[in-house]
């Protein structure tokens, strides 16, 4: 008779970050951390800078496992790691990949905007690549169908939704 195996290392840690990931703090932070960035990079604050970059390595796991993933920001996260899961690309000519292909000369604007000091430029070019992640990830969910668990969900993933 053949064993269940027991997860490995990779895969137990690959586990808690994203469970740890989908903690809708962890996620909304993560969104507000690009116009920081930007800002830091505009002003050319160091440490602000420093600062930023250091958030967003530890950000997902640096909040603990949500009790519930049944909010927008916890859904982003599931949907995108049932993407990957699924063996999707994040990047393509089809939809809605394409719409990070878009992203990638809207933030080479964003940034050349921001080392230039054109407030104008860094704004929208922020604000560009700010909507083009959320759409990407919005259309996602919603190919995805994630919906995320509450307590008492008789559907909820125990290994996320606890």
């Amino acid at each position: 008779m053949e064993q269940p195996t027991q997860p490995g290392l990779r895969d137990r840690l690959e586990a808690t970050f994203w469970e740890r990931h989908a903690n809708p703090w962890s996620a909304g932070t993560r969104i507000l951390v690009y116009p920081v960035l930007m800002y830091a990079i505009f002003t050319r604050n160091r440490r602000l800078f420093a600062a930023t970059l250091a958030f967003i390595a530890v950000n997902p796991v640096l909040f603990p496992r949500p009790k519930r993933t049944d909010n927008y920001l916890s859904r982003i996260v599931l949907a995108e790691r049932e993407w990957l899961d699924e063996g999707k690309n994040t990047m393509g000519l089809d939809y809605p990949n394409v719409l990070n292909v878009l992203n990638i000369p809207v933030t080479f604007y964003a940034f050349a905007s921001a080392i230039r000091r054109n407030p104008v430029g860094t704004v929208l070019g922020t604000l560009g690549v700010m909507v083009l992640k959320l759409w990407w990830t919005d259309a996602i969910v919603k190919k995805t169908g994630v919906t995320g668990s509450g307590p008492g969900d008789e559907s909820s993933d125990d290994s996320v939704g606890e």
